[in-house]
């Protein structure tokens, strides 16, 4: 007879019984179609044609009137045990009193709607050894109804037997078949050595819980022979006697692709939870690239391309915006522009829309597959795999997403390329709603930057100013900054925020801008002063419009000190660092909002600056946190800006932007200025301007 899967015609797992050392025959169904005879029963009665009714199948059998105490255990489901019965099957046995044996049978159930008859066969030798031999034969009965009615209750490809406290007591061929371990191998402990080192953990921490429950459940990746890691889930459920564990009875089944669907489903339902509410596209790819990272690859980039119409250009310059690696294997390429060749094959996955898959030796890649600037890390991961899947939203290529797998790990496959597909038609809806969000922001961004004016080259001084978006906002915004110098030297530093944040807002932004500028340039007084005639302007032209707004004028230096003027409407305080980095926020001069209080007087406040201190101008967008007391965000700014003291008066703009945790629902203007060390003469009316400057 084949194998044991072979001789199973109902799919259970009957080859637990092979090498018992008695006869063990199944059948099923109330015609008893023999449905499985082990080695022992074959010694006995020779090959027999599984299938067959058993009325059939042993139809050679002398004693036919067996066949009724067969029916009446299934019928009746009581067991029956047999002694010294003679088998005659033509000339094989005799029933000559020299060969007799001992018959039990007992009813199983071959599955939900099923059920049958499991015998068990031994041979006696005598009366003498008759008491002793029912013992053992009744012993080894009820041991391997006890297995098998265990078995009924899980899944099976491969049957194994265990000790009490997880040793393999008996050889299991399907486990040999499945892993190439020998048994002097996989006996005792040894099985522990197919198990992947990574799960180890794993199986040693479920295991005693699994004697606690009387069940294990679980899935591992075991080595196969010649086929790598799969994953394997084993079932194991005890086999009681007498309220006690005798042994374990077990099963493994080959679950690797429905582990990797289902680790499919879990990733694309995080992505598509990850990037459910996020508006920006960097940001839905950046979410989509921390999903992967590191279940599924060890380095992963996103590449922004351009619009473009027709053939890609040459070169084709893209985005690197994001690039994060597995921990151990960094750092990672940096984000910046990148240059790509017209026969890369990143230039390939945008012509042809197609993603390109390459398998490598780790370390070993061909020149046209790493993006410049990343085949030194590609080199050193020792990358041996990569997928450049192209992003494409409303037909057009918006991105290439660059996956790597490195080392000794599993390759990228064909069923990886296509889950990295999925996800990102999983997200569509969501990448096309970022695309279309990132466009017309980008074409507001670049409005508000022709309306915001770059600071006066002022001699000795420096001024730079920032602008950020809102993050969840595609219109332009209310927040200004300016910079600009007056007939007599001084230098006026203006931000401001109209209310709201639409068109609207900047459009009124912008006038209220240009008024300040005029008054500032028609006569010599006070920021309070220039800030009161600003506001009757506001309140007859806006009508319910408000705005904040900080007026300085900044001269000198007088003394060895700057002399700074101002006068706050409604505005965060602006923030002075000195150069030996101590803070404090100027709170003088502190008068309502724009659009408010009519044609009352304002205040104005003068501070003396010392040289290389730093002045800060900002918008609220930089210090309010929804929730959070407003002094917290003005204490947090004070102490970064205050660390930042001798940086480069850039650097300082930028890293005050990087560090602050900012909500990003609003806009931020800011502007900077960095005073200049005493000089010989002072600087005011040191810069000779038209006589007409409007």
């Amino acid at each position: 007879m084949g194998e044991a899967a072979d001789r199973t015609l109902s799919g259970l797992p009957f080859d637990v019984f092979d090498s018992a050392p008695v006869g063990v025959v199944a059948t099923g169904g109330p015609d008893h179609r023999l449905v499985y005879a082990n080695a022992t029963f074959q010694e006995i009665a020779g090959e027999r044609v599984l299938g067959l009714p058993i009325r059939e199948a042993l139809g050679d059998l002398h004693q036919q009137d067996y066949f009724g105490l067969i029916d009446w255990v299934l019928e009746t489901g009581e067991p029956l045990s047999l002694r010294e019965l003679p088998l005659d099957f033509g000339d094989r046995t005799r029933a000559d009193g020299q060969r007799r044996y001992s018959i039990s049978m007992s009813k199983i159930w071959l599955g939900a709607d099923e059920a049958g008859v499991l015998l068990v066969v031994a041979k006696t030798a005598g009366q003498a050894r008759r008491g002793g031999e029912l013992d053992s034969i009744a012993e080894e009965r009820r041991r391997f109804v006890l297995r098998y009615q265990s078995l009924m209750r899980v899944e099976t490809q491969v049957v194994w037997v265990m000790a009490p406290l997880g040793q393999v007591a008996e050889p299991s061929p399907g486990w040999e078949q499945m892993t190439g371990q020998s048994w002097p191998e996989y006996s005792g402990e040894g099985w522990l050595r197919a198990v992947h080192p990574d799960d180890l953990p794993g199986v040693r921490d479920t295991w005693p819980e699994a004697r606690l429950q009387g069940r294990w459940d679980h899935v591992v990746r075991l080595k196969l022979a010649g086929d790598g890691y799969r994953h394997v889930r084993t079932r194991a459920v005890p086999v009681i006697e007498n309220g006690e564990v005798v042994e374990w009875v077990g099963t493994c089944a080959d679950v690797e692709h429905e582990w990797q669907e289902e680790q499919r489903r879990k990733l694309l339902d995080q992505a598509a939870a990850a990037t459910a509410d996020i508006g920006g596209l960097d940001e839905v790819l950046g979410m989509l690239c921390h999903v992967l990272m590191p279940s599924v690859l060890d380095g992963i980039g996103i590449y922004l391309v351009p619009d473009f119409d027709g053939q890609p250009p040459e070169p084709l310059v893209a985005e690197r915006f994001v690039s994060i690696v597995r921990e151990g294997l960094g750092p990672e390429p940096q984000p910046g522009t990148v240059r790509f060749g017209p026969r890369t094959a990143f230039v390939q996955a945008v012509r042809t829309r197609r993603p390109v898959h390459r398998i490598f030796p780790p370390g070993d890649f061909p020149p046209d597959l790493a993006p410049p600037g990343a085949d030194e890390w590609f080199r050193s991961a020792k990358a041996n795999s990569i997928a450049l899947v192209p992003v494409i939203v409303d037909g057009a290529v918006a991105a290439v997403l660059d996956a790597v797998i490195c080392g000794s790990r599993e390759p990228i496959g064909p069923a990886d390329v296509d889950l990295l597909g999925r996800m990102l038609d999983h997200a569509h809806a969501h990448l096309s709603n970022a695309m279309r969000f990132q466009r017309t922001q980008r074409v507001a961004l670049a409005l508000q930057n022709c309306l915001l004016p770059d600071p006066p080259d002022v001699p000795e001084m420096e001024i730079t100013a920032r602008y950020r978006p809102s993050a969840t906002a595609v219109e332009i915004g209310g927040d200004w900054y300016d910079s600009f110098l007056l007939p007599d030297g001084a230098t006026i530093l203006t931000i401001g925020d109209v209310g709201g944040h639409d068109l609207a807002a900047a459009v009124t932004m912008s006038q209220l801008r240009n008024m300040l500028r005029g008054l500032a340039m028609d006569r010599r007084e006070p920021p309070g002063d220039i800030l009161r005639r600003l506001n009757v302007a506001t309140e007859a032209l806006y009508g319910d419009g408000t705005a904040t707004c900080i007026l300085a004028r900044l001269e000198g230096p007088e003394n060895g000190e700057w002399r700074l003027e101002y006068s706050v409407a409604g505005h965060p305080p602006p923030l002075l660092v000195t150069y030996e980095g101590e803070g404090r926020f100027l709170e003088g001069a502190l008068n309502p909002l724009l659009g408010y209080g009519n044609d009352q007087p304002r205040t104005s406040a003068v501070a003396m600056l010392p040289p290389r201190g730093t002045l800060l101008f900002y918008t609220d967008g930089l210090v309010e946190r929804p929730g959070e007391n407003l002094d917290d965000g003005l204490e947090r700014l004070r102490r970064h800006a205050e660390s930042l003291a001798r940086a480069p008066i850039d650097d300082f703009s930028d890293q005050v932007l990087a560090r602050m945790p900012i909500a990003r629902k609003d806009d931020i203007a800011m502007i900077a200025v960095r005073l200049p060390e005493i000089q010989d003469r002072p600087l005011t009316g040191s810069i000779k301007l038209p006589d007409d400057p409007l």
